[in-house]
């Protein structure tokens, strides 16, 4: 392993070097040649070295026959949730799931009716909207307020709306994707009593909670008291912090016995609690191997958040950075030039060529957003920021 300074502390791991995924059938990269995709959020950096031996040594075992879960995936889990985390699940809690999406619709199907309403907090991941409309249920939306600088929950909004006979779950983002929020305790405390008082279903959505800046932590939903842990469910995957989306592998939580049962009937009838062959041992890597290596990441992460942070200041101000706590995107208020994403998103990506995500897609609270991935080595996070920053002066020039 090499050794890297960055003004930060040495790094055991490499980050630094391209990795070059044209022609791998990558969704994020199946763009044309002069384009630079920062847009969906998968990470352009190899899995952790420890990952990849695990995956190899199957891999050269020859022979990928249907896959059973051992006890060794549960240990994992328990293992760095009890470490990382502060947070004991029990073995009976966990269910494997391909996925967190497939989870999430999963339960949007088992655990409510048609035409019921789900909760969201918006601006908010865009494939949630999709796990409700496409079930038939209806979008509840409680946006986040936003004060130019970060955001926070409109308390009385939640209630009302959690109050309503018609609503029956709510999808929590926890961290919060695309604001890069850590939600803390007292205000997870305070959603879960809203909950439970209305008999409202929470769900919360943990896949980005590994992603944190470095000293910074996340609280499980269900850790906050015994209110939140029983009337909640959580969805959890190594797949963001390891880069490892393309080998669906997830785990679901549910405490409480009966939900857990609904759940796993659910699962099973959508046929989404199998692994492949890989799944289980890329898992159990991630969670026993991958520490050191993750602690690497979120300090180069950090880095490229200060670089980027940087670069607007000097070099774009027409934009606002609004602060993060989590995750490798950035949310850019566009506002000051601009209040229809969509139009400059399309204008970046023609002038450009860099792809980023308009914020329009993660609700209308959203607008006048964009989403920029910087999961990316050094040198392709100046590419982008430098493209961005001519983008907007010619979209400027042209209004």
């Amino acid at each position: 392993m090499k050794e890297i300074k960055h003004g930060t502390p040495k790094l055991r791991y490499d980050f630094d070097t391209a990795v070059d995924r044209r022609n791998t059938a990558s969704l994020k990269w199946e763009v044309s040649a002069r384009e630079l995709p920062m847009w969906v959020a998968d990470m352009d950096f190899q899995t952790a070295p420890e990952i990849q031996e695990e995956l190899l040594k199957r891999l050269t075992h020859g022979v990928f026959g249907y896959s059973v879960v051992p006890k060794e995936w549960y240990d994992a889990i328990q293992g760095w949730w009890d470490r990382r985390h502060h947070f004991h699940m029990e073995r009976d809690w966990l269910i494997f799931c391909t996925g967190v999406v497939p989870a999430l619709s999963s339960i949007v199907r088992k655990m409510t009716t048609v035409a019921e309403n789900v909760l969201i907090q918006t601006p908010v991941y865009n494939i949630f909207y999709n796990s409700i409309r496409n079930n038939g249920r209806n979008v509840l939306e409680s946006p986040l307020v936003y004060d130019g600088n970060g955001y926070s929950i409109d308390f009385a909004d939640l209630e009302e709306k959690l109050s309503l006979p018609q609503t029956s779950l709510m999808l929590l983002c926890n961290p919060h994707n695309p604001v890069g929020k850590i939600w803390d305790r007292d205000t997870l405390a305070r959603i879960g009593n809203l909950a439970a008082k209305h008999h409202v279903l929470v769900v919360s959505d943990e896949i980005h909670c590994d992603l944190t800046d470095p000293h910074r932590e996340y609280i499980p939903f269900a850790s906050v008291n015994r209110e939140c842990r029983d009337n909640s469910i959580t969805c959890i995957a190594p797949t963001k912090a390891f880069n490892l989306a393309g080998l669906q592998t997830a785990a679901v939580c549910v405490p409480d016995p009966v939900l857990r049962h609904r759940v796993d009937r659910g699962l099973n009838t959508d046929e989404v609690a199998e692994p492949n062959a890989f799944a289980v041992p890329a898992a159990i890597a991630a969670f026993t191997r991958g520490e050191a290596w993750l602690d690497d990441l979120r300090e180069y992460l950090f880095a490229n958040k200060q670089t980027a942070a940087a670069f607007f200041k000097e070099k774009i101000p027409q934009l606002k950075l609004v602060p993060s706590e989590a995750t490798y995107l950035l949310w850019l208020d566009c506002s000051g030039i601009c209040d229809d994403s969509e139009k400059l998103q399309t204008f970046l990506r023609r002038e450009t060529g860099l792809y980023v995500s308009d914020g329009a897609q993660y609700g209308q609270t959203g607008k006048a957003f964009l989403r920029l991935n910087i999961a990316c080595p050094r040198q392709t996070l100046r590419d982008g920021l430098e493209r961005l920053r001519q983008g907007v002066e010619r979209f400027a020039a042209s209004t």
